[in-house]
């Protein structure tokens, strides 16, 4: 059984506010990776920076993982269970050519790179773009 969403965020040290709770419920709720902007129309009264805040703090705490998709627009996505605290986005993410959505493809991992000596890889993301499940039905 999944832990409430006030436990979720008491489980990340993160205080449980209103905000936080609403902003982590709709996360729940998306099946496909948010922006900001997605996040803003979904409050008629939140200020930008509060969702803005929300977000940063909910990355920093590795509840959600940043997703650039090459749209130019930073989306983001819950992390999945398996996610620990040492945060590593080891899976594909998916957009659609048609619907321009954003899909966490959890399972499907992300090849080991072997890279030469004194190189350091701090981030890796593979964007796959085709057509969605939904789009091809």
């Amino acid at each position: 059984m999944q832990p409430s969403f006030e436990q979720q965020l008491i489980n990340k040290k993160v205080k449980p506010t209103a905000m936080r709770l609403l902003v982590l419920e709709i996360l729940n709720k998306e099946l496909n990776a948010i922006s900001l902007s997605d996040l803003v129309a979904k409050f008629e009264y939140a200020e930008k920076s509060t969702l803005f805040r929300t977000l940063k703090t909910f990355e920093e705490k590795r509840l959600i993982h940043r997703i650039d998709d090459g749209s130019g627009i930073v989306k983001y996505a819950l992390c999945n269970n398996e996610c620990d605290d040492i945060h590593e986005d080891e899976h594909i993410h998916f957009v659609c050519t048609q619907c321009k959505n954003t899909i966490c493809l959890n399972e499907v991992k992300l090849p080991t790179i072997e890279l030469p000596n004194n190189f350091t890889l701090k981030n890796l993301q593979i964007t796959a773009k085709g057509i969605c499940n939904k789009c091809n039905s």
